[in-house]
């Protein structure tokens, strides 16, 4: 199959959605590495910091909405896109130029309903090539009409309707969208706090139940996936620290599914 030229491969339009809270540190960069794209569309959800004046001085579309979870509210951006191929970035994450030129091509090829992107994922200044971090795959490039969030309130991800998709395939992207994860272990506690909540929370609008042995072998087995499966421990000590602070993540999700289920400490013992 040819790939169409970038000048025909532009006939196809795509808008950029990103969601925001006091994301002055990251979003500069971010919304540089798309200024290629024909729109930008930025719901925030209260920055009290100079994001959404950044922000104006991209050109970006800014709405400004209450908190509805992640997925509602990726949703509610690419609602307001005028454009059928929505790429969704969050606003850690870069897109490389060599994505921009793949990404072209693959929108103008017509071939496509929904990409899978990789991410290269940073602990601190050090890119993360293994403990299941890369290649990473998530499914950001979608037609509008065919795919949408899961209205879940954390780990969100793209589901396509099939019937709307067709015969349209889903593809795989190779160049990476640069995705700067943690700062540092401080940012990754003060993170964790709220994503082993919102977790836990999902979890149990689902029926899901912790128990003894949840809270006893799962964060040992997060740990030695990491470490040992995903060959974690070519990182070095980003890779040993990355193993133990997942597994403390998934101590905290299900200590507090278990918590949540049985209305707090001594209770049901």
């Amino acid at each position: 199959m040819r790939l169409p030229r970038l000048s025909d491969a532009r006939m196809e339009k795509i808008s950029v959605t990103v969601i925001v809270l006091n994301e002055e540190r990251n979003i500069r960069e971010c919304l540089e590495s798309f200024r290629w794209a024909d729109e930008v569309i930025v719901s925030d959800s209260g920055s009290t910091d100079a994001t959404v004046e950044i922000c104006k001085g991209y050109g970006a579309k800014i709405f400004k909405d209450e908190w509805l979870g992640f997925g509602r509210q990726k949703n509610l951006c690419a609602g307001r896109a005028t454009n059928n191929w929505i790429l969704n970035v969050d606003a850690d994450e870069r897109v490389t130029p060599g994505l921009k030129d793949e990404i072209t091509r693959a929108i103008g090829s017509g071939d496509g309903a929904g990409y899978y992107i990789p991410r290269r994922n940073y602990f601190g200044q050090k890119w993360i090539r293994r403990c299941g971090w890369y290649p990473d795959y998530a499914l950001r490039l979608y037609r509008k009409d065919a795919g949408r969030f899961l209205e879940r309130g954390v780990h969100e991800s793209v589901v396509m309707d099939g019937t709307k998709a067709g015969s349209l395939l889903l593809g795989y992207l190779k160049n990476p969208l640069i995705h700067k994860t943690y700062r540092d272990v401080s940012d990754y506690l003060v993170r964790m706090e709220r994503y082993s909540t919102l977790a836990a929370e999902e979890m149990m609008k689902e029926g899901k139940t912790a128990g003894v042995l949840d809270i006893l072998l799962r964060p040992p087995f997060t740990f030695f996936k990491m470490f040992v499966l995903k060959l974690g421990f070519l990182d070095g000590v980003a890779g040993i620290t990355l193993s133990i602070l997942y597994a403390s993540y998934t101590l905290a999700k299900y200590a507090k599914l278990w918590e949540m289920g049985r209305g707090g400490w001594g209770s049901g013992e």
